[in-house]
């Protein structure tokens, strides 16, 4: 390798692209890849370990070897180099080569002699210089042949664009060439930021009029100055005397670099742009900026001979001075331009994360899939609890995920009938027994896993009942036991112990918790019921229709003991009214 910049590619073993390299001394750079103990990167030494052949290109200076670099990385897009996130197209202003120019926007380059403004990041930029270009300069946006010949001959007519003012009917000859190529390059200086220049000719102009008195021309003409000042003063943002300058500032992170490229002129940004920039080989910031530099003034065709940036770069471009402000308006600027590739980060993460939350229960149930080696995906899942107390008025819930979300109107409460006593195991089986038999009578879907909550007891309990259905072996079942979140498989006395912090995990206990937050508050709400009743039933001479009549009136016992006697006689006769007022005092 000579001592002289250049770029180096490295290939593998089918010659395959594996990355491309920039260097000043390029026997330097590629020989402390193979003799720098410094070098701890995974990536690194595993590219090392691939590549069996070198290739170089030398080139006149450092600089040519960083813009070589990118446009191989872009062609190529070998695995270990950066990945440029940004491949949009990106808008133009083109003021057309022919007689009495259009201005319009356009994302297709014709060479036709046409003049083109731009690479344009911003769409809304772009809209505001048209915007501003059509108010202050009425121009025409037909596409007619506007030659001589064919206006003498008077091939075209007025269109409803004059009538409106928004064209001076060059057409019929009633604009000539002269005032309308005047209006042009007035457009050509505000899109390339010399606003003053502009200002300058009008106030002269309207200074005319106004001593000519022809005060309603003077009058257009202030108004033409009105909104180019208010254009100005929004595009300003730091002194005027900071003239053709470009500005990059980088924010960074673990995988990526954010670098941000602002161009100003006169003290007006008139270009800003915001690129994303992943690592491959645990890049330094110094090494994206100066990446990004190369590409965003190749891409938006910058010839400014300043650039302020956010770090000290080891980085010579010919006839360019690169400066750190630390200090005035120049820091601000520098400041502005951080502030935006922070926001640029920002957005870039909240829509990962909204793709992230999109994509969650379909990569939460192939988890599942995978942690319980499942033969489909588990969109439809149920899940079984008991609920009793000291064997009293026993209950069961079933609650239902689909995609790994609640399905509340397809829970289920039961009522325990068969089994006397605290059983679970007898629960249980009772519970999914009557669940699927239901399911299995009226043809409905049956789900692709079912879950247990308890350990091999009840699991096994339930497997009973699928074999009762001849559903054994087509639903997957198992058992989540709670004091260690042990997962239970049916004739397997090993259980499953899926990581703690798993996603697949956590579904399963957030179903578990479900059934047992659904069956405990029906299990209390029919213990209350119970209570009530059994209280006003232990009135002799009172029957369960006087109760019910009661309690739809006055809802709980205590109203029922603080009614008068009279009260009492207005819902049930006189007589069942005197019983229970008088076994409350």
């Amino acid at each position: 390798m000579p001592r002289k910049p250049g770029v180096y590619q490295f290939f593998d073993e089918n010659e395959k692209l594996l990355y491309v390299g920039k260097a000043k001394s390029l026997r330097n750079r590629v020989r402390s890849y193979f003799t720098d103990s410094k070098i701890v990167s995974g990536k690194t030494r595993m590219l090392v370990r691939k590549t069996t052949d070198i290739k170089c290109i030398l080139v006149k200076s450092e600089f040519d070897a960083l813009l070589l670099e990118n446009e191989l990385i872009k062609k190529h897009q070998p695995r270990y180099n950066i990945q440029w996130r940004d491949d949009k197209s990106y808008p133009w202003i083109c003021i057309k080569n022919e007689r009495f120019p259009r201005v319009f926007s356009t994302r297709t380059l014709v060479n036709d002699g046409s003049l083109y403004f731009g690479p344009y990041a911003s769409v809304k930029l772009m809209k505001s210089f048209l915007d501003l270009a059509s108010k202050l300069y009425p121009l025409r946006n037909c596409n007619y042949h506007l030659s001589e010949e064919n206006i003498k001959k008077q091939k075209f007519r007025l269109c409803l664009e004059y009538q409106i003012g928004n064209c001076k009917g060059p057409c019929e000859g009633l604009q000539g060439e002269a005032d309308y190529n005047q209006s042009i390059e007035a457009i050509k200086a505000i899109i390339k930021g010399n606003t003053s220049s502009v200002m300058r000719q009008l106030k002269a102009l309207m200074k005319k009029h106004s001593e000519n008195l022809e005060f309603e021309k003077a009058q257009f003409l202030k108004e033409k100055l009105e909104v180019l000042e208010k254009y100005q003063s929004r595009s300003t943002v730091v002194n005027p005397s900071i003239s053709n300058v470009d500005v990059f500032s980088i924010v960074a992170d673990e995988g990526s670099g954010f670098v941000n490229y602002m161009k100003v002129v006169k003290g007006a940004v008139i270009q800003s742009h915001t690129i994303e920039l992943k690592k491959k080989l645990e890049e330094s910031p110094e090494e994206l900026l100066a990446m990004a530099i190369a590409e965003l003034r190749q891409r938006f065709e910058s010839n400014s001979k300043e650039i302020y940036t956010s770090f000290h770069l080891d980085l010579k471009i010919p006839n360019v001075k690169i400066h750190v402000p630390q200090k005035g308006e120049k820091r601000k600027l520098l400041e502005l331009s951080a502030h935006n590739a922070r926001h640029f980060m920002k957005e870039i993460r909240a829509a990962a994360l909204a793709s992230l939350k999109k994509d969650t229960p379909t990569r939460i149930l192939k988890q599942l899939q995978e942690d319980l080696r499942l033969k489909e995906l588990p969109a439809h899942i149920e899940c079984f609890d008991n609920s009793n107390i000291q064997g009293t008025t026993p209950v069961a819930a079933c609650v239902v995920f689909k995609n790994a979300k609640p399905a509340k109107k397809d829970y289920r409460h039961f009522n325990i009938k068969t089994v006397e006593g605290p059983d679970d195991f007898a629960s249980m089986e009772e519970v999914v027994f009557r669940r699927y038999y239901r399911q299995k009578k009226e043809a409905q879907r049956l789900p692709q896993l079912i879950v247990i909550d308890g350990g091999k007891g009840q699991l096994s309990s339930a497997v009973k009942a699928l074999e009762k259905l001849e559903l054994k072996g087509k639903i997957p079942v198992i058992g989540i036991a709670k004091k260690l979140e042990e997962i239970y498989f049916p004739n397997d006395p090993v259980p499953l112990y899926i990581d703690k912090k798993s996603e697949s995990l956590k579904l399963i206990q957030q179903l578990r918790n479900e059934a047992h937050r659904f069956g405990i508050a029906h299990h209390r709400k029919k213990r209350v019921k119970t209570s009530v009743k059994s209280e006003l039933a232990e009135i002799q001479g009172i029957g369960q229709n006087t109760i019910r009549q009661l309690l739809r009136k006055f809802k709980s016992v205590k109203r029922v003991k603080n009614a008068s006697q009279k009260e009492l006689e207005e819902i049930i006769n006189k007589k069942r009214a005197e019983i229970v007022w008088k076994h409350f005092h």
